[in-house]
């Protein structure tokens, strides 16, 4: 049975009957499950949200699962010890986040929407006993103890009252009218996969950990975000907020700020123009460690750990000679130094950094939470005895969790032996290759279908698909991703890279795409591909290119360059600057950090970087495919590209999924129909 006959099995049981002459034989069967299937999908599990305890030997996570029935991730917490026995500390058909420990640790604090919203909610480990504490009519977040463990802090959104300038006249009172119009002033009034947004703001809340009324402690209209930390003595709490006069234009801009419990008084902790965000307090009380980074609106900036006083003084980088940005951090118990993530060559890594001292990496193959594509995302955390848990992560699985130990690495949980362990999965390598463009190094992986070393012994040679990644500043990495294996267990061989622009590799890397996007990642992405045949088994009649939103403008970038590819799909795109700018829900921050100008200052500029601008050079297949309710990279860009195709007499085709937002893969059944469609669309073009 061929690729395309048993990917109309999948999408379609009567197509599939109609093409099949005959029943499958059983050796047909059992090979394709050999292999990772669609419907595997919802097979799959993965750790996040990871909370070590104090004495390092239990690790509380969030179980990630996809729910067939429901179509939804869901997840619940779990325990893990260090003798690898797993337990669960929650369960029902929800989502169960957030799980936060108490500082004796006899409590665990997490948020749970099995009330049918997210609520608070208390899990009393000793006695084995729990309860939902809240009853709130929007999310609570940032869940954080007080010392004493007799308080949780936390923020939530406070709706306001929408502004309504004009009232009907006239209107009986049984007549049913047409809904009021909705009158709209502010610079953010929508946000992808929110939709239209109602007005007010995230404000600061403390309560009892034994449930009661909650204290709302700020009420300025602006947001109030964390983590939240508290002052050793319990008295004040740090946060950070956005309280320019002109936040809505400078929305990467954020200080610090002390709030006194008591009296309310706030005091201001850092100044600088950039983003000074994740305050953490060391367990003396004399310091907080932060990340910050200048505002410089361009597309990147190096985030360092900072270091100052309780009072705000005396503020140093830790990491300023690091040319790569810092993501989490805590603190060492005795207050002599602070550990962190960061990436690095697509790879994530934990350092300890001492006050005084030499940094050394303590922590390394992080990863395993973008599930769908291989971005490197990863999280930790750190015991008092310097025992650090975090997700582990593996090509060939999504996240697990590991912890290192006296110096020692020991992975804890294996979630999806009982779904992976039978299948042939594909095998991913490293590879560099020099770009065309200036001699760069451009780092890639190459993924092999199951088989593949057997087969090019015969002579065989494979498809080659170009998977390119999103951002367009972040990175892919040797990660687990769904799709990159799925197209791999179809026969292709799955190239996806880090062209300029991505993150990891430096400042200077990241930047090279300011006001130049795309422009030469075009050729660091043919060298990638011109290498990857110059190595491997690679049929060159038989290349295709696909990526999604950052991956998507270069996928229709691309085409609009050469005709070397036998078909795309491009994924949630932007094909015209000017457009794109103008109707996105990040308006603001895209002119602003993107470009040097406004669309209209500088039309020709975005023009020339605009995709839909080469369309009459076009003569690969093509087909789009966009979530009907994606607000970052809206449906109208899909349309032009598409239609101009179509104006072109392009065998073209459009794929609108319903509903779906930016993040297609929210839904597994999305994920599966994502790559299933690109699947029979390569297929088509096959010889």
């Amino acid at each position: 049975m061929n690729k395309g006959v048993y990917l109309a099995l999948l999408l379609s049981p009567l197509l599939a009957a109609n093409a099949l002459a005959k029943e499958p034989t059983i050796d047909a069967v059992v090979e394709k499950q050999s292999v990772l299937q669609l419907e595997d999908v919802f097979s799959l599990e993965y750790a996040s949200g990871l909370e070590i305890n104090a004495d390092g030997d239990e690790v509380y996570f969030m179980r990630n699962y996809m729910d067939i029935m429901t179509d939804k991730k869901l997840s619940n917490i779990w325990k893990v010890n260090k003798h690898k026995q797993l337990t669960p500390v929650t369960n029902g058909q929800h989502v169960d986040y957030a799980p936060t420990l108490s500082p004796d640790n006899n409590m665990l604090a997490y948020i749970s929407t099995a009330s049918g919203s997210p609520q608070i909610h208390m899990k009393w480990l000793n006695a084995d006993a729990q309860a939902q504490l809240t009853h709130f009519s929007h999310a609570p977040s940032n869940l954080s103890w007080s010392p004493d463990g007799k308080q949780l802090a936390f923020t939530r959104f406070v709706e306001g009252k929408r502004k309504s300038v004009v009232n009907l006249p006239g209107k009986p009172s049984q007549a049913k009218w047409a809904k009021p119009a909705v009158y709209i002033d502010e610079m953010y009034y929508r946000f992808d996969g929110a939709g239209f947004t109602n007005p007010g703001y995230n404000q600061i809340f403390v309560m009892s950990a034994n449930g009661g009324a909650a204290r709302q402690l700020t009420h300025e209209a602006i947001n109030h975000s964390g983590p939240l930390a508290w002052s050793k003595d319990g008295k004040h709490l740090i946060f950070v907020a956005n309280k320019r006069p002109d936040s809505d234009l400078a929305r990467n801009d954020s200080n610090i700020y002390k709030l006194n419990i008591t009296t309310l008084a706030q005091q201001q902790l850092t100044e600088r123009d950039g983003r000074d965000n994740n305050p953490a307090i060391s367990g003396s009380g004399k310091h907080i460690a932060y990340v910050s980074s200048p505002q410089n609106y361009k597309n990147y900036e190096n985030a360092e750990v900072f270091i100052m006083n309780i009072d705000g003084s005396d503020k140093r980088s830790l990491t300023a000679d690091l040319d790569r940005s810092v993501n989490q951090i805590k603190w060492a118990d005795n207050g002599k130094g602070v550990y962190f993530s960061y990436h690095d060559h697509g790879q994530a890594f934990v350092a300890y950094q001492p006050l005084k001292g030499k940094r050394k990496i303590v922590a390394k193959d992080l990863g395993g939470l973008a599930f769908g594509r291989p971005y490197t995302a990863a999280q930790f955390d750190v015991a008092d005895n310097g025992t650090i848990a975090f997700t582990y992560s593996d090509p060939q699985r999504p996240a697990d969790i590991s912890i290192v130990r006296k110096g020692k690495a020991e992975q804890l949980t294996n979630l999806n032996h009982d779904a992976l362990a039978h299948k042939q999965l594909a095998e991913v390598k490293e590879i560099t290759v020099k770009s065309s463009a200036d001699g760069r190094d451009i780092q890639a992986w190459v993924a092999y279908p199951p088989g593949y070393n057997e087969a090019i012994k015969t002579g065989k040679t494979f498809p080659l698909i170009l998977e390119i990644h999103g951002g367009p500043v972040t990175n892919y990495g040797p990660h687990f991703a769904a799709e990159i294996q799925l197209m791999a267990a179809s026969g292709y061989v799955v190239v996806y890279a880090n062209p300029r622009g991505s993150d990891s590799y430096g400042k200077e890397f990241a930047q090279t795409i300011y006001n130049n996007y795309p422009s030469q990642d075009y050729d660091d992405l043919m060298s990638v591909v011109d290498g990857v045949i110059a190595r491997d088994a690679i049929d060159e009649q038989a290349l295709f290119v696909t990526g999604g939103s950052g991956g998507g403008v270069l996928t229709a970038w691309i085409i609009g360059h050469t005709d070397r590819f036998k078909a795309a799909v491009v994924a949630k795109p932007v094909i015209n600057w000017f457009s794109f700018a103008l109707t996105t829900d990040i308006y603001p921050f895209v002119i602003k950090n993107w470009f040097d100008k406004m669309p209209w200052e500088d039309t020709e500029h975005y023009m020339k970087l605009s995709p839909i601008s080469y369309v009459g050079n076009v003569s690969t297949p093509t087909m789009l495919l966009t979530g009907e309710a994606d607000l970052r990279t809206p449906m109208a860009e899909t349309e032009q590209f598409y239609q101009a195709l179509k104006l072109r007499n392009i065998d073209t085709a459009m794929v609108r999924i319903p509903d779906a937002p930016h993040g297609i893969y929210k839904r597994p059944s999305n994920l599966m129909s994502k790559v299933a469609h690109i699947l029979w669309w390569f297929e088509q073009y096959q010889d």
